[in-house]
């Protein structure tokens, strides 16, 4: 690859007057830039690359926006690829948090983009109906909430800690036959 600096000294400054000083920090900056975008795409492909992950053992049960009872598995609809984000919402909270409010906002407004390839769920302790209400308040309509049934699920991926406090998770799982793996977290 040519050296970022080459290629960032190739670069001109779009407005004119800039001053040399500008110039200079602007091209160092660039060649980080291009430095960093370069780190961004080995990451992503030694992400692609992992072995399989473990299988998921244990039969976790959720509640579905149809109030059926469901396993991991069936989350996945028809796509071989379910990713999840457990949001800190849980039944002793008045409001979700708000942080994960607004990831979750701005994820909506990609979701349907995103379940053309993927199946979509946000994980909740709280239960289904409450996820839904708040979701409507918020306007949101192409978000998918799942209650999680009992704690394990929270507990064994260290989302739940024990004085209730909770952590947010986003965690991809791959199908795998008639088993779930994690894919990461």
């Amino acid at each position: 690859l040519t050296p970022a600096a080459q290629l960032a000294a190739k670069a001109k400054t779009p407005f004119p007057g800039a001053s040399p000083a500008y110039d200079a920090a602007r091209q160092a900056l660039l060649a980080e830039e291009i430095e960093f975008r370069r780190h961004m795409t080995r990451v992503g492909e030694q992400r692609r690359a992992l072995p399989p992950g473990p299988v998921i053992g244990k039969n976790y049960r959720f509640k579905d926006e149809q109030a059926s009872d469901v396993g991991l598995l069936e989350l996945f609809g028809d796509m071989d690829t379910l990713v999840t984000y457990f949001w800190m919402y849980g039944p002793q909270r008045e409001r979700p948090c708000p942080m994960c409010t607004n990831l979750l906002g701005a994820v909506n407004g990609n979701a349907a983009d995103i379940k053309q390839r993927v199946a979509l769920k946000v994980l909740g302790r709280s239960p289904v109906e409450r996820q839904y209400a708040f979701a409507q308040e918020r306007g949101w309509r192409d978000l998918n909430f799942v209650q999680t049934m009992g704690d394990d699920y929270a507990k064994d991926l260290g989302l739940l800690q024990p004085d209730g406090s909770e952590y947010p998770a986003l965690t991809v799982y791959q199908r795998d036959g008639g088993q779930v793996r994690l894919f990461w977290a």
